[in-house]
């Protein structure tokens, strides 16, 4: 049913109030709702002076941050639980002498400082700037108990900002018996401050109609007299969010010994802000002033506020308002930007997550040497994040609160992976899964098996690739692409029916495959030209340059990849690739150990660990990253292949018959085929003869009863299961001189008998 009151256009809801004016239905207008079984004692609000006012009846302390559905159970996009902030009580939160503190006091018009205690003395609350002479106020326009638009019944105010007082009121046409509601009303701090007079009508005419659940709502627009003046002030009406802000949550976490958030927790808020910054920013409006202020946690909520300085994009008029240490530092010149709220964001993480001691003054606008934050040196992810998102070039921060979202996911994923050694993998958006695995040649039995150590070159046709953009116009025709002859493609993609970045970068992989790479360059600086920014264009030249054999240029031009992704495992798999083959190992281990932690489907990154680990002689490290090679993957029996190496074999003989004989186990149950079984046992038992002979240990020091794949551990034994391995390798072998070889090795360590 529409609403009775004249000029409204709402409508009555089922729970009897407009959803417009707020006003109750007229009697019999609505269907009655059915009333709870117990009743509650009316809400009392104490009105003595000078004291804080007091709350009681049922629901007070839920306010209508519970309005909107808004308790939405799960932040930290699925990955991490967060601690729950409970609703704080309004009236607990309501300032018992609400003041602006001298430190804050700033004329309006010069931004010379005002209001300043001198002497042991107070500064003085109102007055007149020394300066220039324009009025200043630094106290609260509106009182306890004022009733604003005959609707707001005022309670006290909550806090201040740099744009206006905020207060805490209840909303008469809404509140019953039951439950209230209520809201918050923002006003200036200074009336006379034109910019922050139409920052505020601003603010009424962009975001009456934001619906979003982690952006606070705004209900209303109302004016009332100023009690001095008798001007009309403009107060802006909003949902009360009753928890802690970011940044009342990181000085209580301080007042309890912690310096700073846990970098999963800040990487979950922000998780959660991104998307609500995309929400504005497909509106075309800029947030211009995130901090950790302005994000209040509520129970399972995380609620932008404070949306004073939203502007829209194409405003080259209104006042810009930011605050030092946050703020793009292009921004006093070229104004606002998408990438300018990017990087608030990014300074935020930082402020959160480690102490950034000047960060508004020595560190405005760059952040701390790395080698200066433990944290940055640990999480080299979330260095790179931070450098991207807060570079000074804007052109060179993430372009979209989605794109920094998705990397930051990715960041994520690496962190809580690394803590509790639980894979977390994703699809990914910008890159297919690795073609092949590389350097699995530990794991490889045959005549043709691969060298075990790792070879640039092999590397360039496995990795993966970055995704084709569906929505680029040559998309459809590498689609209809059938052949694989690298030739052929060439040919095909030389004369397409159109051309697009697309088909550019699928003529530089041909052509790399062909082993054109002049030819693949020349088509990647024209991609350049086009587009500096096109990350693509380092990862094909990375990919080039290891066809070429050339690991140090695929070194840097995977580290820039890397620093524009710093989410995605494909761009660490790659580099720790460069970085093995260019011969810095320890690098290479780390960035292994973080993509095998996130995702096992990099099985590269598993025999890479293994092979550093193993080289570094920590067998035990080794066969325990190749034991996590999942039994449904196609590589299980080649990481158990190069397990039963590796207990042969740590840089070094045989340590111990012990490592013997789970080498023995292991190889027993993996029912391999009769050549590789054959050539496998060949290899077990000349290097347990080896270490008989070398040790010459006496029988009874030996583990009784042990065998070595069903042969006695005596040198009699494992020569004759030796001969019986050549003798079997022989049978199967196809060439007559091979034959004839292994037959006269099987002769050779046969030993000595009567017959």
């Amino acid at each position: 049913m529409r609403c009775v009151r004249p000029g409204c256009s709402g409508t009555y809801g089922a729970e009897g109030y407009c959803d417009e004016c707020g006003r109750r239905a007229p009697a019999g207008a609505v269907p009655a709702q059915p009333k709870p079984a117990s009743s509650a004692a009316p809400v009392s609000v104490a009105t003595t002076p000078g004291s804080v006012p007091t709350v009681t009846g049922r629901g007070s302390t839920r306010g209508s941050s519970r309005s909107r559905g808004s308790s939405r159970g799960g932040l930290g996009a699925g990955l991490i639980e967060l601690p729950r902030v409970p609703l704080r009580d309004p009236a607990t939160a309501v300032m018992r002498d609400p003041k602006v503190s001298e430190s804050r006091r700033f004329c309006s018009k010069c931004e010379e400082p005002v209001g300043r205690g001198r002497d042991g003395n107070p500064g003085r609350s109102e007055g007149f700037c020394p300066n220039c002479g324009t009025p200043f106020s630094f106290l609260p326009r509106l009182a306890q108990g004022d009733l604003i638009n005959d609707r707001y019944e005022v309670l006290g105010a909550l806090a201040y900002g740099g744009l206006g007082w905020i207060y805490l009121a209840r909303d008469r046409n809404v509140s019953d018996s039951v439950s209230d509601r209520w809201v918050v009303l923002k006003g200036l701090i200074n009336t006379a401050d034109e910019d922050a007079m139409a920052a505020a009508v601003t603010e009424r005419r962009y975001l009456v109609e934001i619906d979003h659940p982690s952006i606070v709502k705004i209900h209303d627009f109302v004016q009332h007299p100023d009690p001095k003046t008798g001007v009309p002030v403009g107060y802006i009406v909003m949902e009360y969010v009753g928890g802690q802000s970011l940044r009342d949550i990181l000085m209580a976490r301080r007042a309890d010994g912690q310096r700073v958030l846990p970098l999963a927790e800040v990487l979950a808020y922000a998780a959660e802000v991104l998307p609500a910054m995309g929400y504005l920013h497909g509106r075309d409006l800029l947030y211009c002033d995130f901090k950790p202020d302005n994000v209040i946690h509520a129970e399972e909520q995380l609620k932008l506020i404070d949306l004073g300085a939203v502007r829209r994009v194409d405003d080259d008029v209104s006042a810009v308002y930011g605050t030092p240490g946050y703020q793009a530092p292009e921004v006093a010149d070229v104004g606002p930007s998408v990438a300018a709220d990017i990087y608030t964001v990014g300074r935020s993480l930082a402020v959160l997550s480690f102490e950034f001691r000047g960060f508004s003054t020595t560190y405005a606008g760059k952040l701390p040497d790395r080698a200066e934050v433990p944290l940055l040196v640990q999480e080299e992810s979330y260095h790179r994040l931070l450098v991207r998102s807060t570079h000074r070039d804007p052109a060179r921060r993430f372009q979209s609160a989605s794109d920094m979202s998705e990397q930051l996911l990715g960041v994520l994923r690496e962190v809580l992976s690394a803590n509790d050694a639980v894979p977390r993998p994703v699809v990914s958006r910008q890159f297919t899964p690795e073609r092949r695995a590389f350097g699995t040649g530990a794991g490889e039995v045959g005549a043709d098996a691969v060298p075990a150590d790792l070879r640039a070159t092999g590397v360039a046709g496995a990795l993966p690739l970055p995704q084709v953009d569906v929505l680029d116009p040559g998309a459809g025709f590498l689609a209809t692409l059938s052949s694989t002859d690298p030739a052929e493609l060439v040919r095909q993609l030389e004369s397409p029916p159109v051309r697009s970045t697309e088909v550019s970068l699928r003529l530089v992989r041909a052509r790399i495959e062909a082993g054109d790479l002049p030819g693949a360059g020349a088509v990647l600086d024209e991609v350049a030209a086009a587009d500096p920014f096109d990350w693509r264009v380092d990862w094909y030249r990375g990919i080039a340059a290891m066809a070429a054999d050339r690991p140090g240029d695929a070194r840097v031009a995977f580290d820039a990849v890397y620093g524009e992704l710093p989410g995605e495992p494909a761009a660490r798999l790659a580099l720790a690739a460069a970085m093995e083959c260019t011969g810095d190992k320890d690098a290479a281990l780390q960035l292994y150990d973080r993509v095998w932690r996130v995702d096992r489907g990099f099985i590269s990154a598993a025999f890479g660990l293994s092979r550093i680990l193993l080289a570094g002689g920590n067998r035990g490290g080794a066969l325990a990253v190749l034991d996590q090679v999942p039994d449904s993957s196609s590589h299980h029996v080649t990481a158990q292949v190069a397990a039963v190496r590796a207990s042969l074999h740590a840089g070094g003989p045989l340590a111990h018959a012990d490592d013997l004989l789970r080498a023995s186990s292991r190889l027993e149950r993996l029912g391999l085929d009769v050549e590789r079984q054959a050539r496998l046992t060949v290899e077990m038992l000349e290097a347990a003869l080896a270490w008989m002979t070398a040790t010459n240990l006496p029988p009874h020091r030996l583990p009784a009863g042990a065998r070595v794949l069903g042969h006695e551990l005596s040198e009699r034994g494992l020569r004759f299961g030796l001969e019986r391995a050549y003798r079997t390798m022989a049978q199967i072998a196809r060439d007559p001189d091979t034959k004839v070889a292994l037959v006269d090795r099987a002769n050779a360590v046969r030993p000595r008998t009567l017959v």
